[in-house]
């Protein structure tokens, strides 16, 4: 995710400069070629090196990663000897290389590393640790020359003759009754940048344009989702819908779809049908765009649409929202009655357990199950009853938590996207509330230390996050656009400066 905008400078270079761009230029387009080839890919493996071991690990990544990509070339020119001049192969751009070997490279420095740490002679630190991140980087790029670059190379012609023979055939759509499923289950990264964008990436340096970018960002599926669910939905999730999908559609940060999604699960076929039809659309209409579109907005997509494919991405974008809308819709309808009844006994739920964990009845609890037709008050007390379970306590019904909070972090798994998007409103209502000394970040996960007082994560996420800084309060929230829980975090903030 940090590289995102390297890859945007890429598909601008792409858009303005290449022969079939706006404004081609021999002289500039040669920067398109090295670009993709080195640049990104040593990008990608250092940012994956320094998540694992910092600077050090960065850096032993790319030299191993670089090794691969010389591999992969040599492999390359061994095959078109044997070839005729008309039908050589084209370069394959290690991206998955760079995934395999930065972390794997990182990874093993730092328990090399490990087993000297302490055993030095004064004196001799630096130059034991310059010789032994070289002569590692070394030894990786040999790994990285021969089997990494075999392994790659081997996988990405499976995957490129996979989607050939899908195109060839028209099943292409086909491919979303993967991706939507996996996108809402978090592996969209993974599935657009691991494995999309790479195969995208070759076809566009071939042919100013593919497909493929559109197959995971397009933000049609997301957007008739949350349309769905402000018009048909129940409770608190229709009233977070509308916000979301301005988030979704426009700031182009997908995972806030994917509680809706998941909180009933039958809705992945809609957002399978609307997948479906936005490929069929861009096939039909043979539309493409030049490079990733990331984040996945509607600006970024529109950004990046070969000059020939406007109609098509745009109809895409729209069939593929109106279809995700309907059936949707359908689903949402069929059940509201059931919904409402499970609404309801979970807020009755809510009440019986805050009584038992008291140890009494309690009028304000009787309070609150006299109000139970008021679906916010229900959603508000099923939370607060979720943040005391997981805070044993700590930030439940006022009580003061056990550590000062002077630093709050929002993580998730790339620390760019929805992590952001909480923090912002966090900030927000510590800005309301006259809170100036609190600091609130957004922050991978992985790069999690014991800085952090409080964690907030989504509930997936918490295990892991919980891991990386065990001492931190951590909190657990369905959706960082419209959590009660923010509130109850300022509440605990102002009582521990005797507000």
């Amino acid at each position: 995710m940090p590289n995102i905008p390297a890859l945007i400078a890429w598909g601008i270079f792409t858009a303005f400069f290449i022969t079939v761009g706006w404004t081609p230029n021999a002289d500039l387009a040669t920067i398109v070629g090295p670009f993709i080839h080195y640049l990104l890919p040593l990008l990608i493996a250092y940012t994956g090196g320094h998540m694992v071991h910092g600077a050090r690990g960065g850096v032993v990544g790319a030299i191993a990663t670089f090794g691969a990509i010389a591999g992969s070339d040599l492999l390359i020119a061994q095959v078109n000897a044997t070839l005729p001049e008309d039908n050589q192969l084209g370069q394959i751009h290690m991206f998955i290389g760079a995934m395999i070997l930065g972390p794997l490279a990182a990874w093993t420095m730092k328990k090399l590393d490990a087993l000297w740490d302490g055993k030095v002679r004064a004196g001799f630190e630096m130059l034991v640790n310059m010789f032994s991140a070289g002569i590692w980087g070394f030894i990786m790029a040999i790994v990285g020359f021969y089997p990494i670059a075999w392994l790659v190379n081997g996988i990405m012609n499976v995957l490129g003759s996979a989607v050939s023979w899908l195109v060839e055939t028209n099943l292409l759509p086909l491919t979303s009754i993967l991706i939507e499923p996996a996108k809402v289950f978090f592996l969209n990264n993974a599935i657009n940048h691991g494995v999309l964008t790479p195969l995208g990436v070759s076809q566009a340096a071939e042919e100013g344009k593919s497909i493929l970018f559109l197959l995971e960002a397009n933000p049609g599926p997301g957007v008739g989702l949350l349309l769905a669910f402000t018009i048909f939905g129940i409770g608190a999730a229709r009233a977070s819908a509308p916000g979301a999908a301005i988030i979704q559609f426009f700031g182009g940060i997908h995972e806030v779809y994917f509680p809706f999604a998941l909180m009933k699960p039958t809705l992945i076929l809609a957002l399978i049908a609307g997948g479906m039809t936005g490929v069929t659309t861009n096939m039909l209409f043979d539309a493409g765009l030049r490079a990733p579109a990331a984040p996945g907005s509607i600006f970024a997509v529109m950004a990046q649409t070969a000059s020939d494919s406007y109609l098509g991405v745009i109809l895409s974008v729209i069939l593929s929202a109106a279809v995700t809308f309907v059936v949707a819709a359908i689903i949402l309808r069929a059940t509201r009655r059931r919904d409402l009844a499970n609404e309801a006994d979970a807020f009755a739920d809510a009440v019986l357990q805050t009584e038992a964990n008291k140890g009494r009845k309690s009028a304000a609890m009787d309070a609150l199950r006299a109000r139970s037709s008021d679906e916010r008050v229900a959603e508000d007390a099923v939370d607060r009853l979720e943040t005391q379970a997981e805070t044993d306590g700590s930030l439940a019904g006022g009580t003061v938590a056990t550590r000062e909070v002077r630093h709050v972090v929002f993580a998730c798994d790339a620390g760019m996207g929805s992590s952001a998007m909480g923090a912002s409103v966090l900030r927000n209502k510590m800005k309301k509330a006259g809170i100036e000394d609190v600091t609130v970040v957004n922050s991978a996960i992985a790069n999690l230390d014991d800085s952090a007082d409080l964690v907030v994560t989504q509930s997936q996420l918490t295990d892991r996050a919980r891991a990386k800084t065990p001492d931190a309060i951590h909190i657990s929230v369905d959706n960082f656009m419209n959590s009660p829980k923010y509130d109850e975090v300022v509440n605990i903030i102002e009582s521990q400066r005797g507000r």
